[in-house]
């Protein structure tokens, strides 16, 4: 689904987005994005932050209230602080305009590889610690028997550190193994997503904590695998 103002952008992203044979539709206000969303159930979602009606920052917060749908922002500004905004309210990827039609195509395709579910095997993947379990097959994080709504980027962020428990990864190499391409952006892009995840998960449990290694990166660290 394509949200934006401008309907020859709209139609540009739409033409190349069907010509790499995915469905697309296009809408243009934020309202209509809602309503749309909850008819077409989109598998992703490109929303620009500019938008009448309700702004791309609010329809990402509303879609995040539902749906773990993954979001790439579009937007004229380029400043940290709107990147920052945009990950915090659950984004997962963002843009900034004039860009690059293949760049956008290439984020869609690293995205939808890790988020469909016929991309991954039958079998479960679930990873089991005190108190926790990371279940790849349904992106459920479960933290003291309750599940909690994680959108898909921290999961897959969460789910890589702790399949290497112990090991450090630098924030490039979690921007490269995560996003699955080279980030047009900047490592603050880890750090939102480790922010967030540290809300939801710290001081769950003694035997595992997410920790910053400073002036490298961060890891999963276990006293106790189980």
């Amino acid at each position: 689904m394509i949200v934006d103002d401008e309907k020859n952008i709209c139609e540009l992203l739409k033409l190349y987005a069907e010509k790499e044979g995915y469905n697309a539709q296009a809408v243009y206000d934020g309202v209509s994005a809602l309503k749309m969303f909850d008819e077409y159930q989109p598998d992703i979602v490109l929303l620009d932050i500019m938008l009448p009606l309700m702004d791309g920052w609010q329809v990402c917060r509303e879609i995040r209230k539902k749906s773990g749908c993954p979001v790439i922002m579009l937007t004229a500004k380029g400043e940290v602080v709107d990147k920052v905004s945009g990950l915090d309210m659950g984004a997962d990827d963002y843009i900034v305009k004039p860009f690059e039609t293949k760049e956008i195509m290439a984020r869609i395709k690293a995205i939808l590889r890790r988020t469909l579910p016929d991309s991954y095997d039958s079998k479960t993947k679930a990873l089991n610690f005190d108190k926790l379990s990371i279940n790849l097959t349904n992106y459920e994080l479960t933290v003291e028997g309750n599940k909690i709504d994680t959108p898909p980027k921290e999961f897959e962020l969460i789910y890589y550190l702790a399949s290497n428990p112990n090991k450090v990864f630098t924030r490039d190499v979690l921007l490269n193994k995560i996003w699955g391409y080279e980030y047009f952006g900047d490592s603050r892009t880890v750090d939102v997503h480790i922010k967030r995840l540290r809300e939801k998960l710290e001081g769950v449990s003694d035997e595992w904590r997410l920790k910053t290694v400073w002036g490298v990166g961060y890891k999963f660290e276990v006293d106790k695998q189980l």
